[in-house]
């Protein structure tokens, strides 16, 4: 392996944490990534393999949002609450390192929930909510790794 497929192998492993860990942007690495590995290379092989990857990318994109926010909208819970939910992980980041975003998004659907349903159906929506999120995430990883396997295929044939 030449040093620039070390440098985008581990630009894709951090894309795969960030997917895992939603702090870093990890579709955007892995694709960045895939991305500098073709213009190093520069044959049309790579080039197709980056053309493969995106696409991968952008309809694990899609799916995303797409797939979890149907069964959201079916179990009638409103995209209000899953921004509230954002809003505070975010708070909830700044304020406690590490657990805070995950702490602040389970804490903002929750009172969400609360305000709009009362106390009987908070946490069961609240737990449609993180079901939902989690199969976000699960989707954008199995896009991810589905494109990281194409860039491996596209380098052992380069």
């Amino acid at each position: 392996m030449s040093p620039t497929e070390v440098l985008v192998a581990l630009a894709i492993a951090v894309g795969l944490v960030g997917i895992l860990v939603p702090i870093l942007p990890g579709t955007v690495l892995v694709g960045g990534a895939i991305l500098v590995w073709a213009w190093s290379v520069g044959t049309t092989t790579a080039w197709l393999v980056l053309a493969v990857a995106v696409v991968i990318l952008a309809a694990g994109t899609a799916v995303k949002y797409l797939l979890p926010g149907r069964r959201l909208q079916v179990a009638g819970i409103p995209a209000s609450t899953q921004w509230f939910g954002v809003l505070l992980g975010v708070v909830g980041f700044f304020v406690v390192p590490v657990v805070g975003l995950f702490l602040g998004f389970v804490l903002g659907v929750y009172l969400a929930e609360l305000r709009r349903v009362g106390s009987a159906q908070a946490w069961p929506s609240t737990v449609h909510s993180l079901k939902a999120v989690g199969l976000s995430i699960l989707i954008e990883l199995a896009a991810a790794v589905a494109a990281t396997l194409v860039w491996v295929v596209g380098v052992v044939a380069t």
